[in-house]
């Protein structure tokens, strides 16, 4: 898959998420569920036994996410945007305050995309807005090709942690 090769960059506080999930998920969950799967088998019939059907089929989930979270792991880059050297223009881990055409503001800050939480004002690195915002600077315009048609935005600040 094209889409893995690429570098999964990513702020401390996001590979540390990651490894969190990875860890609980294999030295708790994982180990619980095994457990209850060979009480569930010891039971007798296997074809009618819910908690055997269910736990074996969790377990695939549980299993599909570990390898998901240490593929990504694998890949990422981390990346402190405390020390970014050149906050004058917008790059990982910046917050940018934007302005439509009508003079709307929006803030948003540029994260790995294992971070993104749009309701929340944190977009994915290689988004179509990050895409578009990187490198620019304060009273900078630029244009975002959006499912409903372009938008044009102001760069109307730029701050790092």
């Amino acid at each position: 898959m094209a889409g893995e090769q690429r570098s999964n960059i990513i702020s401390p506080s996001g590979f540390a998420a990651l490894r969190a999930e990875y860890d609980a998920l294999l030295g708790d969950e994982r180990p619980k569920l095994v457990e209850v799967i060979s009480w569930a088998a010891g039971n007798g019939d296997r074809s009618e036994n819910g908690d055997y059907i269910y736990g074996r089929k969790r377990l695939r989930e549980i299993d599909r996410r570990l390898n998901f979270l240490a593929r990504r792991m694998k890949a990422a880059r981390v990346v402190d945007p405390a020390a970014q050297p050149d906050r004058s223009r917008i790059w990982f881990g910046a917050t940018v305050e934007l302005a439509d055409d009508d003079d709307a503001r929006r803030t948003v800050t540029l994260v790995g995309d294992d971070e993104a939480a749009a309701g929340e004002g944190r977009i994915g690195w290689n988004s179509p807005l990050a895409r578009a915002l990187r490198g620019a600077a304060v009273g900078d315009l630029r244009t975002v090709q959006l499912p409903g048609g372009a938008k044009e935005w102001e760069i109307v600040a730029v701050g790092y942690p």
